[in-house]
């Protein structure tokens, strides 16, 4: 059970970094006169936040379950 969080957290970052690239990328590009962006670009910078909210997400739930358990 433990190593499924820990993939679901580790996607969570792929996906954050993805994101992330995306949104150095839209702004690299931006600041080189392209203005006329293709969508899927526009559509993945959305990936930077949701990686985060599942990033975060995963960390609260295996925070509480070993409090639970008393583990530290």
């Amino acid at each position: 059970m433990g190593g499924a969080r820990l993939d679901v957290f580790k996607a969570a970052v792929v996906v954050f970094g993805a994101g992330l690239l995306a949104v150095v990328v839209v702004y690299g590009l931006f600041a080189a006169g392209f203005r006329d962006l293709p969508l899927w670009l526009n559509v993945a910078t959305s990936l930077a936040p949701l990686g985060l909210v599942a990033g975060l997400v995963t960390l609260v739930v295996r925070t509480r379950r070993q409090a639970r358990r008393g583990v530290r």
